[in-house]
């Protein structure tokens, strides 16, 4: 989404993240990563449960992410082992949805192209 960013803004569009993510963990990551958009924390998912994104990492992953070096309690300060599920919006100017994707498997993402010819039909 990074490279994309500057086309997203020509379009009028403004990129922004969500994570559950502790303040100080988004902000490492953001400055680790040169991120140059706006990344919020939603301490507890309550946006992400509003959403309807909130799962329960699975036993067998809770028990495996620490040996890969993830501490998902530490990053998101608390012990629930909750996660939101990747999503994607394009929301316009009255709060309409106009694209969406949520995708289970964290690694598909919204293709940015897609993004973009959103915006230039909205």
């Amino acid at each position: 989404m990074q490279f994309a960013l500057p086309e997203i803004k020509k379009l009028g569009g403004q990129l922004l993240a969500i994570s559950p993510q502790l303040p100080d963990q988004s902000l490492a990551m953001v400055e680790e990563r040169g991120i140059e958009f706006e990344v919020l924390s939603d301490l507890g998912n309550v946006v992400a449960r509003k959403f309807g994104l909130v799962f329960t990492m699975p036993e067998e992953l809770q028990k495996l992410y620490p040996q890969f070096g993830i501490d998902v309690p530490g990053a998101n300060g608390d012990d629930s082992m909750e996660l939101p599920v990747p999503a994607s919006y394009v929301i316009n100017r009255d709060g309409l949805i106009l694209l969406d994707f949520v995708e289970i498997d964290y690694t598909k993402r919204l293709e940015p192209a897609l993004i973009l010819e959103a915006l230039k039909k909205a």
